[in-house]
């Protein structure tokens, strides 16, 4: 029924053709000719990269937008401050609305109020729930809900992003952005990530399984979509562009968002940013690192042009950072002023900068021991997540500044944490029993800065105790048969193409427990609606029947939303919709069930 109106729903085409709509209206009213991310052009035609054509041959540079964040009410935008002259290409944009409640309501009064009141909501419904295990300072805690399949969070719509002067007149192509639907990809979608959802956040629940009482209520309204995909199209902002005009196909006759636009023509950094990770304490004559040895690593962050982004020995304090005075865009964890969760509430916005070493590579796994905030508190800069006894693996990570000042700055402020020096260098010590092996060590992290949000990473190998390189078995992949056209792990996530260096940084926390890749994975896959094979065909990304015999309720309950009353009986009912338990949720419930999962086809 493409272009018709099947059951009052708007099918996939006639919503294309609305954006369409607007944009000829634009055009037609004396506006440049639309730019579409379909057009073919010359360079995709010889097989160049549309992303190196650009005005005076710049690489378009990926730019983030953002609605109703950084404190400003809902519909408003900070200045968009990008380099005059460069070409850019839209490669996220947030848009968040907001409201207060003192009852619970559920997310209603987004229906009455702001700019999302418009929208068709009909087939909302509360699909998740998860307490913070962490209480409030008060003695409270915090509750979430999540909600999705109303109308504008499933159906296809359009984003329209148009160039304009100080008088409110066209400077440039309008720019389509098809963002696609809920529930499936399709070929024409720009963007590789979807996620639009209403969430509640309850700050004064009594304790984490009871909010009857509670007043203080926060509604949110969503839209997430970033990583362009392939063929996105550039564009360059003229000198007289003030603003960008940000229409959306599900407002479509109410109004638009302004981003005001500021152009500097020469800033102190480039665009782009690469890691380096150098090991200070030189190895053996042989290139090997003895068992229980120390070894001190620097890191160096620059721009994409080489400038180094830090003085050499030192990063910027918490203190400078969350006061707006790191200039370069260097950034640290921002969850204590942005609440962030898994999938669903603006993961990709917490931007830690943190560092792990895991190895031998042979012996990887996931980390299952959990970590509790108050190891963050202590002397050491450097947390040990797991070691071969307990975990069969050695791991260790620092965040950036470390985490005795980073939490413990946040939470002991009479310390100073946040005003310590940091440090660009680090010291990971080896475990006198390490195995021989090759021992990875990673850095990941995100800059920001002028309209450019990218994540990065780097991974180097060190050898101990043997010369000969070791690699890891993986028991999943490969990930590229869905990440690919903008969405390869390269680009997504942390910008880490390399799997084998993720789980020490990805181990439980105590205030965090789906901390682990297969936990963030099972979810992620299983609430999308846009991963394309059945979720129970397990070998679609598991290799082997074994790699998924290990049950427990955090393998298990990451995926199913329920089990068995047996289950329930034997091992109390599901609490969290990421683990399905609490502590206990990482420990193999058995070795004789669950041998295979049906229809895994392994």
């Amino acid at each position: 029924m493409s272009g018709q109106v099947a059951l009052g729903v708007p099918s996939h085409a006639s919503v294309l053709l609305r954006g369409m709509g607007l944009v000829a209206l634009l055009w037609g009213a004396g506006f440049a000719r639309p730019a579409v991310a379909s057009e073919v052009t010359s360079a995709e035609k010889t097989g160049e990269d549309t992303r190196e054509v650009g005005r005076g041959g710049s690489k378009p540079i990926p730019l983030a937008l953002e609605v109703g964040y950084e404190g400003l009410p809902p519909g408003k935008a900070q200045p968009l401050r990008v380099k005059a002259g460069q070409s850019f290409y839209i490669n996220q944009i947030d848009v968040r609305e907001v409201v207060k409640a003192t009852r619970d309501e559920g997310v209603d009064g987004l229906r009455r109020t702001g700019r999302f009141a418009q929208l068709p909501w009909q087939g909302l419904k509360q699909v998740d729930e998860e307490p913070l295990l962490l209480a409030n300072a008060n003695g409270t805690y915090t509750r979430r809900r999540f909600y999705r399949q109303a109308q504008w969070m499933e159906q296809t719509s359009v984003f329209t992003v148009l160039p304009v002067d100080g008088w409110g007149r066209p400077t440039g192509r309008p720019i389509v952005l098809n963002i696609g639907r809920g529930d499936r990809r399709q070929p024409s979608d720009d963007f590789f990530i979807r996620r639009l959802r209403a969430v509640q956040t309850t700050a004064d629940c009594k304790s984490m399984s009871d909010c009857s009482t509670a007043r203080d209520f926060t509604e949110e309204a969503l839209v997430e979509v970033r990583n362009a995909r392939t063929g996105a199209t550039p564009f360059t902002l003229t000198r007289s562009t003030r603003a960008l005009r940000l229409f959306w196909t599900m407002r479509a006759g109410v109004d638009y968002y302004t981003i005001p636009v500021e152009q500097e023509d020469k800033p102190a950094y480039a665009y782009g940013v690469s890691v380096d990770i150098k090991a200070l304490t030189p190895p053996r004559a042989n290139g090997t690192y003895a068992a229980g040895s120390s070894i001190t690593f620097q890191l160096t962050l620059r721009d994409g042009a080489g400038k180094r982004l830090h003085p050499q020995g030192s990063l910027p304090t918490y203190r400078e950072f969350t006061s707006g005075k790191v200039d370069s865009g260097i950034q640290y964890y921002r969850a204590f002023f942005e609440p962030t969760t898994t999938y669903y509430l603006r993961k990709h916005r917490e931007r830690m900068l943190m560092t792990q070493i895991i190895g031998p590579a042979q012996k990887l796994q996931p980390i299952r021991s959990i970590v509790d905030l108050e190891a963050f508190f202590g002397a050491d800069d450097v947390q040990t997540v797991g070691t071969l006894e307990r975990d069969g693996v050695f791991a260790q990570f620092q965040t950036f500044p470390p985490a005795n000042d980073l939490f413990g700055g946040a939470f002991f402020p009479e310390k100073g944490g946040w005003d310590a020096p940091a440090s660009d260098t680090w010291t990971y010590t080896l475990p006198a029993n390490a195995e021989p092996g090759t021992y990875l060590v990673t850095v990941k992290g995100r800059r920001v800065y002028l309209g450019e949000d990218i994540p990065f990473s780097k991974t180097i190998n060190i050898q101990v105790e043997s010369t000969r390189p070791t690699q890891p078995n993986l028991p999943t992949g490969p990930c590229n048969s869905c990440h690919s056209e903008g969405g390869e792990l390269a680009r997504v996530l942390h910008g880490n193409d390399n799997r084998a260096g993720c789980n020490a940084c990805h181990a439980p926390l105590g205030f965090e427990l789906e901390g682990p890749i297969v936990v963030r994975t099972h979810f992620i896959h299983s609430r999308s609606g846009r991963y394309d094979s059945p979720l129970q065909q397990c070998d679609k990304c598991h290799l082997t029947a074994e790699s998924i015999e290990r049950t427990s309720k955090s393998a298990c309950l990451s995926c199913h939303k329920s089990y068995p009353d047996t289950h329930v009986q034997q091992f109390g009912p599901i609490e969290s919709m990421y683990v399905g338990g609490g502590r206990d949720s990482f420990q193999q419930c058995t070795d004789s069930c669950h041998k295979t999962h049906p229809g895994s086809n392994l």
